[in-house]
């Protein structure tokens, strides 16, 4: 069977309600399960996140508006250098000798309460929306602000689960450079080979990923013996999972596990994904959580300037030479 995978107990990807940390009852019992899925696979369901399912379908229903547009519209808000807009099919790849994505992306980002977005890094500026889709913009930025919400509940429960103080993580998250995309994934045939992907096996950048799925599925995770499983949707919940900058600023402590996504459905699939990120200058450095004399595997190093080194690896429209 192409891109198979098994299907395995609930038990591997937990299932953790955060409704205790949201609202303050139990936060350090929140915070010792994320701690300890964060050692695992790294990948977490949550369920009592508070996003209102009316935003969510909400977005859902101006995305579908936009992918099922005409390219000739959808071209107009191509993706700027600052990486805000809409990325076509085979905008992005990752891997060195992988076929380039199936998937299409609308991008955006943080903006200040007045509607204007910080411009004082590479990796962001104006968010770019449709005119031809008029109601996108609120109903997007409606979600993001009440998934970024739940990013900065998950950051505090991961700090008190390494005895930290709460607002470690969010010590510089002012001007965030969080950004969130609609991904969309046309259904996709056997026939296109086994080395296709609506997005290949990658790791994800930045700090922490919260994806919110439809019914379809196709999201698969590798085990630690490097088997894949699926990640199917469970009604009512996020998954989320630690990316590259949070299992650095842990010293690997924290699990970035490599996903992929195949939609052999025979239907479209499309994700509501948050990217969250802290201020472009923030140190990433192991030696803050674990002691200034740990040694840590990995050099200290700006979230701003991680991030730029991968999207220049992984996004053919910024003229990179390589993908990651």
């Amino acid at each position: 069977m192409y891109a198979e995978a098994k299907r395995v107990d609930a038990e591997v990807i937990p299932v953790v309600d955060i409704a205790p940390l949201r609202d303050g009852s139990d936060p350090k019992g929140v915070a010792q399960a994320l701690h300890a899925a964060s050692q695992g696979l790294g990948f977490i369901y949550v369920k009592g996140h508070g996003i209102a399912e009316g935003t969510i379908e909400a977005a859902r229903l101006r995305a579908f508006d936009f992918f099922r547009s005409a390219e000739a519209d959808k071209v107009k808000v191509a993706a700027s250098g600052e990486h805000r807009g809409w990325l076509g099919r085979g905008g992005a790849k990752m891997g060195d000798d992988a076929k380039a994505d199936l998937k299409e992306s609308f991008i955006w980002g943080f903006e200040y309460a007045a509607g204007k977005a910080p411009d004082d890094h590479p990796l962001r500026g104006p968010n770019k929306w449709p005119d031809f889709v008029p109601a996108m913009e609120k109903h997007a930025m409606d979600y993001f602000g009440q998934a970024h919400d739940v990013a900065r509940h998950l950051m505090r429960g991961f700090a008190l689960g390494l005895d930290l103080e709460p607002g470690f993580f969010l010590r510089t998250c002012s001007a965030p450079l969080s950004r969130a995309s609609f991904v969309y994934y046309p259904e996709q045939p056997e026939d296109m080979g086994e080395e296709q992907f609506g997005v290949g096996p990658h790791t994800d950048f930045g700090v922490l990923t919260v994806l919110c799925q439809d019914s379809v599925g196709g999201l698969q995770v590798q085990d630690v013996d490097g088997e894949w499983i699926h990640a199917p949707p469970i009604a009512g919940t996020l998954i989320v999972n630690v990316a590259d900058l949070l299992s650095r600023w842990t010293d690997g402590a924290y699990k970035s596990t490599p996903h992929r996504v195949v939609n052999s459905s025979g239907r479209e699939r499309l994700s509501l994904v948050l990217a969250f990120d802290p201020d472009p200058d923030t140190l990433i450095d192991a030696r803050e959580i674990f002691g200034a004399g740990h040694a840590a595997k990995e050099e200290p190093i700006t979230c701003g300037d991680y991030l730029v080194w991968r999207f220049g690896k992984a996004f053919s429209y910024r003229g990179a030479g390589g993908n990651e």
